[in-house]
């Protein structure tokens, strides 16, 4: 069989990044799934440059030796902090790798048609029937579209991320009937691209398409950016399983359909966790609350170590609620060293960790995992939310909207109806946090008012190192 180690190469390759995705469901079992999913990614490698079209070895090497210094210098350099847009600007290389694959198949097409000297995609084309190359025209059409969306929105959710674009929701007058008129261009030209096969409509619908990306991104607000890379995540692999299609790459179209089958379960599972509708998410926000904020009264009251100290001693029980601001800070070794103290003490000392806290999916549990705090005290919202009322200490690192009862209070909220975690219930609160803003999303927190909450002042880490020789 011609290309057979190039065949079964895939397989093998397939199963070792099943394998992968299966094991980053667990902490325990995260580090070998890396290795699967580094094992399977080299093999795909090696046989794709041994198989069909194979040539250009130094052009080839090349770019693979360019990758890889860029990969590494990224990898060794890039802070956790800088995680959730270093994702995003991974996410809009596939798309953007997407549209050129799109444009490529469709001028080679062209080629085949035309006859003479041709390459081997060209020549696998020239032996298609009519209708195989009218579905190719369609399988790159999605391919672009996808890709060109995927495109603009990953850059966009960067810019929100990294702070160089506004991160509330903004849309263009006229706001969601935009997207509806760009959908329905792309319609019309996939019409047309399939009745004429010119590269008029494709480029037309390509526009629509960046168009699309942008305003959806743009549309959603800071509060909702962990879904956004979920979501980005999950067009970043129907664009891959789309080029696979027209490429007629089998593990192509089996690692992209792994890759935006997750996505979209992990989009649908945070959109849950958060009470957001996943269609209005990925619409660019349609709907959601509407009406004047209620009004937050009261003081923030501060305390200092000392205060701090003198109640986490007297504690039996305390959960520890990490957010954003730890990572920030990098205060998770700090935050280790306080989990250390307190259980050598004999005390109850626990995390609560909220499905969207940070800015990427799993961000905390990977901050803690890094500070070797141990598995079994990292608890999930729903496992550890009843547990606040019989709770002495609650310590909030660095979260807002995770932790905000405006959610239960207020309809008009930009997070109500979005499960928190009731950290408020417990006897004292303690809020680790740099001043009084409201945090990335925008969104005032009445739990920093109440009556038995103290603010913590200062850098995260700042502060725990200040606190931690307190700790008898």
């Amino acid at each position: 069989m011609e290309f057979g180690f190039t065949t079964a190469a895939y397989v093998v390759a397939a199963v070792l990044f099943i394998l992968s995705l299966g094991g980053l469901s667990g902490q325990e079992s995260a580090k070998r799934a890396v290795w699967y999913g580094i094992a399977g990614m080299a093999l795909a490698v090696v046989a794709t440059l041994m198989g069909p079209g194979a040539g250009l070895w130094f052009w080839s090497l090349i770019l693979i030796a360019g990758g890889g210094v860029i990969g590494y210098q990224l990898a060794t350099k890039v802070q956790m902090t800088q995680m959730p847009e270093l994702v995003a600007a991974m996410h809009s290389l596939v798309g953007l790798a997407a549209v050129f694959v799109g444009f490529i198949a469709h001028f080679e097409i062209g080629n085949a048609a035309a006859g003479g000297d041709l390459g081997t995609f060209a020549a696998m084309i020239a032996k298609k029937s009519a209708v195989e190359v009218n579905i190719l025209r369609v399988e790159l059409f999605l391919g672009i579209f996808i890709g060109a969306v995927t495109f603009t929105g990953s850059v966009i959710a960067y810019g929100k991320l990294a702070g160089r674009v506004n991160s509330a929701a903004t849309k263009l007058p006229g706001g969601h009937m935009l997207n509806i008129a760009a959908a329905a261009i792309a319609v019309l030209t996939l019409i047309w691209y399939f009745n004429s096969g010119g590269f008029f409509p494709l480029f037309i619908m390509t526009l629509a398409a960046l168009f699309v990306g942008y305003h959806l991104i743009m549309g959603i607000g800071g509060a909702d950016m962990p879904v956004v890379v979920s979501m980005l995540n999950s067009y970043s692999g129907w664009a891959a399983a789309a080029i696979g299609f027209s490429l007629g790459n089998d593990l192509l179209i089996v690692v992209g359909a792994l890759v935006g089958s997750s996505g979209a379960i992990l989009s649908y599972i945070m959109c849950k966790a958060m009470n957001r509708s996943f269609v209005s998410v990925i619409l660019g926000g349609f709907g959601g609350p509407a009406g004047e904020q209620m009004a937050v009264e009261g003081e923030q009251v501060a305390i200092d170590a000392d205060g701090v100290a003198t109640a986490l001693n007297e504690a039996d029980s305390v959960i520890i609620i990490p957010g954003y601001g730890m990572a920030v800070a990098q205060a998770q070794t700090a935050v280790a060293e306080l989990v250390r103290k307190l259980r050598a003490q004999g005390k109850n000392v626990r995390f609560a960790i909220h499905p969207v806290a940070g800015r990427l999916p799993g961000h905390m549990n990977v901050l803690l995992a890094e500070a070797k705090v141990p598995y079994d005290i990292v608890m999930e919202m729903d496992e550890i939310n009843d547990d606040f009322p019989d709770t002495d200490v609650a310590i909030v690192i660095g979260s807002n909207d995770i932790v905000n009862p405006a959610a239960q209070d207020d309809p008009n909220s930009p997070i109500a109806g979005m499960p928190v975690l009731e950290c408020w219930k417990a006897k004292q609160v303690f809020v680790s946090k740099r001043g009084q803003g409201t945090g990335y999303s925008g969104i005032e927190n009445p739990l920093f008012f109440k009556d038995n909450t103290r603010m913590f002042y200062g850098d995260a880490k700042a502060s725990l190192d200040t606190l931690l020789p307190k700790i008898d």
